[in-house]
């Protein structure tokens, strides 16, 4: 997700039930396609490796309790015609519960991920904050 450096992530707060792999799978299918569709463009362009439309399946009505593999993300996010990072930024978050923001208005080779900074000191998080605003000046300078 891809948010102004200044705003807060309104969408991280809001619980939902569905996890966040699940909910991307469930917007494929929500947007006219089938588990059948996504499984036949599942394959893992490193690897081969493919995944079936049962596990798709799996994953959007009862998923396991462990992750899909690398290679299954890899996997997924061709079947789901999404980037590799969007599809495990999604499994970190429905299995991990991570949550990342990224800031937007870097250019292309620049990408600032604030992840949770949860059992830092607040001296720490003075730092974290001093840091991200020293770079919000310097682009508004530029």
């Amino acid at each position: 997700m891809t948010v102004p450096a200044t705003a807060p992530d309104q969408g991280a707060a809001e619980a939902s039930p569905a996890g966040a792999l699940s909910r991307l799978i469930q917007e494929a299918l929500d947007e006219g396609l089938s588990y059948g569709d996504i499984a036949a463009r599942s394959i893992d362009p490193q690897t081969g490796t493919t995944v079936v439309k049962q596990y798709l399946h799996k994953i959007v009505k009862a998923p396991p309790a462990n992750p899909p593999s690398p290679v299954q993300l890899r996997a997924i996010a061709a079947g789901l015609r999404k980037s590799e990072r969007r599809v495990k930024e999604a499994a970190a978050q429905q299995w991990l519960e991570y949550e990342a923001t990224e800031l937007a208005g870097y250019d292309e080779e620049v990408r600032i991920i604030v992840g949770h900074l949860a059992g830092k000191s607040k001296a720490e998080l003075r730092q974290w904050r001093a840091m991200i605003e020293a770079a919000e000046r310097a682009q508004r300078e530029d």
